[in-house]
């Protein structure tokens, strides 16, 4: 019996947990405080739980290194190409009132805020992923005999 069965089915249980309540953070961040950083944070730790209990080789299949170079480049695109939008369409540099001028006020603030959080989440995971990649992928400098 592997001893550690105990670990692996509580974080089998505990994972998509914590992945949901980022996802929660994150949209309910709009409306109080919370939202992309915190959610990225969040939904990090869940994938670096995995790798503690399943090991690091199995958490980078899951989310192997290139899609967390991508989301690094995707987030900063989504948050600065929002911006960009804003100012093409005749507006202040993140003045979400132009992203949809038909309806309210609220609804162009809601689809700004929502991709600029996006952004940030995007960026925080990868950026926290590329960090906890780097320190657990290196080799120990201790002796074997000295264990």
């Amino acid at each position: 019996m592997n001893p550690h069965l105990v670990l692996r089915v509580v974080a089998k249980l505990l994972i998509p947990l914590i992945v949901v309540f980022g996802l929660y953070v994150h949209f309910h961040g709009d409306y109080s405080p919370g939202g992309g950083f915190q959610a990225g944070v969040i939904v990090a730790s869940a994938v670096i739980l995995y790798s503690l209990i399943f090991g690091l080789d199995s958490a980078k299949r899951a989310v192997p290194t290139w899609f967390v170079k991508f989301l690094a480049a995707f987030g900063v695109l989504l948050y600065g190409g929002t911006g960009v939008a804003t100012w093409l369409l005749g507006a202040n540099y993140l003045d979400y009132d132009v992203l949809h001028p038909d309806l309210s006020h609220h609804t162009g603030q809601h689809i700004g805020i929502i991709l600029v959080e996006l952004g940030v989440l995007s960026t925080v995971f990868a950026v926290m992923m590329a960090i906890f990649y780097a320190f657990a992928g290196r080799a120990p400098d201790i002796p074997e005999g000295e264990w």
